[in-house]
């Protein structure tokens, strides 16, 4: 029989090694939501591949540059994944199956429980987003991403979901051409950094919208646009009924673009993006802005969840559980 002090020891080092790590949340809720077409809960070990759970195809996120240490505390699995910006999770591009969402009709969304440890630049939690080699570089094979922290058309430190029609560089009606891709909702309040949040984000076809802790924060164009530099006739003047687009819900109806090597081999010659987590390929880098910190849960559905689906996955999660980085900490 063990010793009281042996049993002590036996769990102060199942702590310690993450053995009685346990789940917050309950992922059942956001397996049987319809229309699933990933769900990673981020349980696997260091140097294995993330495994999609439950879906008809079983995506494996591969570690991609380096290894991504598991790290205790989770919502879905008790566990999440440890970004610190050397490497990123990735599905390569003839992999994607359902995970390829594209058309002028589709629809797509994307939840996420993350901590952002720090927000230095851009960063980039997931998607299907190739950016190319930098302004006014058309490249790029963008479809579906959740960003966050991009200033350029007034999101710093805000949740930025991006759709792209034209993988490169978004263009307006008569054709001219932006340095990047400005389609974006912007939602109102700060990501706060060291903190447990979760973030999502819906795309009917028509309408882009940015959830912040299942929440839909509404947010119309800024008074004075220039403020948000969204005083470009194409935000003002291109939305529906030759009205503005709106910043949360931003008014985007174009659909999201496919890659055809047939009409892409010489003006995007990469090829198409792959799926990515924790970074994407921007302004030439492999590791192109980067999330540093934890990411506990995604899952992506093939339609718009509505705003009480939206927070049902919120509370789900369960996240005001999970360890928050304490200030001047480092992990």
């Amino acid at each position: 029989m063990k010793s009281a002090f042996s049993l002590l020891l036996l769990l102060a080092l199942g702590s310690s090694y993450g053995i009685s790590a346990e789940p917050t949340g309950d992922a059942s809720v956001v397996k049987n939501l319809p229309g699933l077409v990933a769900f990673w809960t981020f349980g696997e070990e260091k140097g294995e591949p993330r495994i999609s759970a439950e879906t008809a195809t079983r995506h494996a996120l591969a570690e991609a540059v380096n290894k991504i240490a598991r790290a205790d505390g989770g919502p879905y699995s008790g566990y999440s994944a440890a970004l610190d910006g050397s490497g990123y999770l990735h599905v390569p591009y003839a992999d994607l199956k359902d995970l390829d969402i594209h058309g002028k009709q589709a629809q797509v969304s994307m939840f996420a429980v993350i901590r952002v440890d720090e927000m230095k630049h851009g960063i980039t939690v997931a998607g299907i987003w190739s950016e190319g080699k930098g302004a006014k570089d058309d490249s790029g094979t963008r479809q579906y991403s959740l960003l966050l922290n991009m200033p350029a058309y007034g999101g710093p430190k805000r949740l930025v979901p991006h759709i792209s029609a034209e993988g490169g560089v978004t263009r307006r009606a008569d054709g001219s051409a932006f340095p990047w891709c400005c389609d974006y909702a912007v939602n109102v309040s700060e990501i706060p950094v060291g903190k447990w949040v979760t973030i999502g984000m819906t795309y009917d076809s028509k309408y882009l919208r940015a959830y912040y802790n299942g929440v839909m924060e509404e947010r119309a164009i800024h008074e004075d646009p220039a403020n948000d530099r969204r005083n470009d006739p194409y935000f003002l003047k291109e939305g529906p009924n030759g009205g503005p687009r709106g910043m949360n819900p931003y008014y985007h109806g174009k659909g999201i673009f496919k890659y055809d090597p047939a009409l892409h081999a010489q003006t995007k010659p990469d090829g198409g993006a792959d799926f990515t987590v924790g970074a994407c390929f921007a302004v030439g880098k492999r590791i192109g802005n980067p999330l540093k910190g934890r990411i506990g849960g995604l899952a992506i559905y093939n339609r718009a969840l509505t705003d009480e689906e939206m927070m049902q996955l919120h509370r789900s999660a369960n996240h005001e559980k999970l360890p928050n980085l304490e200030k001047g900490s480092a992990e």
